[in-house]
């Protein structure tokens, strides 16, 4: 958030020495016949302008880049992960507050969301959509249910270990697959209830160590950023190396 609002002032304040120099200062050096070149100050922060105006521009309406810091996606997205956010597939937001000019869609079951943390909004937080406006979610004995109909989930036949062992199982979820984790040790967590008006549930791929929807409630829809949908780059921690295996992967 913090970047964003330097982006943004930047972007407006670099525009100010552009639009100075295109509209004023250009034209006063010719009615004074003095040189055409501009002070060093302004020839700096005007050239600068459509650089910055490039980034402003992809970064707030396009793409958005974003590092996983904590492991609530796993299986599908790890620690260290860097993944691109598609910023306009939700409609075009104000790069700062929660204005949306621009309405194009809005979330589906199964989509990976960035947003703004409800409790904390100078914190992103990226979890999958569980359930949408007017939705009957039930998380009860780690079995969800939308709607009355139950997610269909099977094993997977893999295990994670980290301290314990987690059973990976894949789900489908509005005709999109992936993987959740559990661990049988750990309690459940239920939830029952209804997704109200301009709201999102969502939850964690890794269901049993994750803070979401269960525990703070749901995500207004003005508290979007955009959907996650490629890993461009991946850090193993562990080694303190790059892990090139993992870049590219599309997100599902």
């Amino acid at each position: 958030m913090l970047f964003n609002e330097i982006l943004t002032w930047t972007t407006v304040f670099t525009a100010g020495f552009w639009l100075a120099e295109k509209l004023w200062l250009k034209r006063r050096r010719r009615v004074r016949g003095v040189p055409e070149k501009p002070g060093a100050l302004v020839d700096f922060f005007a050239g600068l302008f459509p650089v910055i105006l490039a980034v402003f521009i992809l970064r707030s309406f396009i793409v958005e880049p974003f590092r996983i810091p904590s492991g609530s996606m796993i299986p599908t997205l790890h620690i260290g992960d860097f993944v691109l956010v598609n910023k306009y597939q939700y409609g075009l937001r104000c790069p700062i507050g929660y204005c949306k000019p621009v309405a194009i869609g809005e979330p589906h079951r199964g989509d990976v969301v960035v947003f703004r943390f409800p409790k904390d909004p100078s914190q992103d937080f990226i979890k999958r959509v569980i359930g949408v406006p007017g939705d009957r979610i039930r998380y009860v004995d780690k079995t969800l249910s939308i709607n009355g109909v139950p997610v269909p989930l099977t094993p997977d036949g893999s295990t994670y270990w980290n301290g314990s062992f987690w059973q990976i199982y894949e789900e489908t979820l509005n005709g999109v697959h992936h993987q959740i984790m559990l661990n049988p040790a750990i309690p459940p967590r239920d939830f029952v209830g209804i997704v109200p008006p301009h709201k999102f549930f969502v939850m964690g791929d890794n269901r049993d160590d994750s803070d979401d929807s269960r525990f703070w409630g749901f995500v207004p829809e003005a508290n979007l950023r955009g959907r996650a949908f490629l890993i461009w780059m991946s850090f193993n921690f562990d080694t303190f190396r790059p892990d090139f295996s993992r870049v590219g992967m599309i997100i599902h």
